[in-house]
């Protein structure tokens, strides 16, 4: 990563650039997420210019809504790459778009049909907002896997506000998003299987897979078209590197 500018900044300058509190940086600095690069000797402390490239990135993922915990895992590992970071990011945030693009359509479509300028049916009113796909998935899960635990996921998802979806739907794009950003460094990479670890922890919003049911996942990503589909509109080549990817995983916590 190249830092080009050579600029040095006070904790209120670097507050006021990016828009959080001194107390913030404070904190971040006694967590070790960002270290100032040096100390003054009257006790001021100094950012160059990486510090600042830093704090974006923490920005981004704060912004996904990952913990300060996993943040400070991921981008203190010394192959943290900032480059790639940034392209998932990107790949996050066209997600997030998409989405609200589909929410903006079906408003556009509603008030044309309320104007009595479109006809729609009952279904396209809630096509992006219904949880039917949900309930699909749902319905085939409980004959791979515990009936008692896939209703319990799935009562646990529907006792969620449409914001708190929203933000674990974020939060697995992110995960996604990692993955696809390793795809150049392979499945066996502490890239993609960090990645891959950010993935199982999201399942825990509504259960916690035993591994041979992770392999299952991966597997069936890749073998179900349906699947295979949403997939490729992330990244042809995501589907069938989750499932490398999540074997090496599996393999290593065996």
């Amino acid at each position: 990563m190249v830092y080009h500018r050579g600029m040095s900044y006070t904790v209120n300058q670097l507050s006021k650039l990016a828009g959080v509190s001194v107390r913030t940086l404070h904190y971040y600095d006694e967590i070790g997420l960002l270290k100032p690069d040096a100390i003054r000797p009257n006790g001021y402390r100094q950012y160059g210019d990486q510090a600042m490239f830093k704090l974006q990135q923490i920005l981004f993922y704060r912004e996904l809504d990952l913990s300060l915990e996993d943040i400070k895992a991921m981008i203190g590992r010394p192959d943290f790459d900032a480059v790639a970071a940034l392209e998932a990011h990107r790949l996050s945030l066209q997600g997030r778009v998409k989405r609200l693009e589909r929410l903006i359509q079906t408003v556009d479509d509603t008030l044309l049909h309320m104007k009595g300028l479109k006809e729609m049916s009952p279904k396209q009113l809630f096509a992006a907002l219904s949880d039917e796909e949900q309930e699909q998935y749902a319905k085939e899960a409980e004959q791979m896997y515990d009936p008692a635990i896939v209703k319990e996921s799935n009562r646990r998802y529907k006792s969620l506000s449409a914001a708190e979806k929203s933000r674990i739907a974020d939060e697995g794009n992110a995960a996604y998003a990692a993955i696809v950003a390793a795809i150049p460094f392979g499945p066996v990479s502490p890239q993609a299987q960090a990645g891959v670890e950010l993935w199982r922890k999201q399942m825990d919003y509504f259960w916690t897979p035993k591994m041979e049911q992770l392999l299952a996942l991966a597997e069936m990503y890749s073998a179900d078209p349906r699947f295979k589909a949403n997939f490729d509109q992330i990244d042809p080549r995501l589907a069938e590197f989750m499932k490398e990817a999540v074997g090496e995983y599996v393999k290593r916590k065996a």
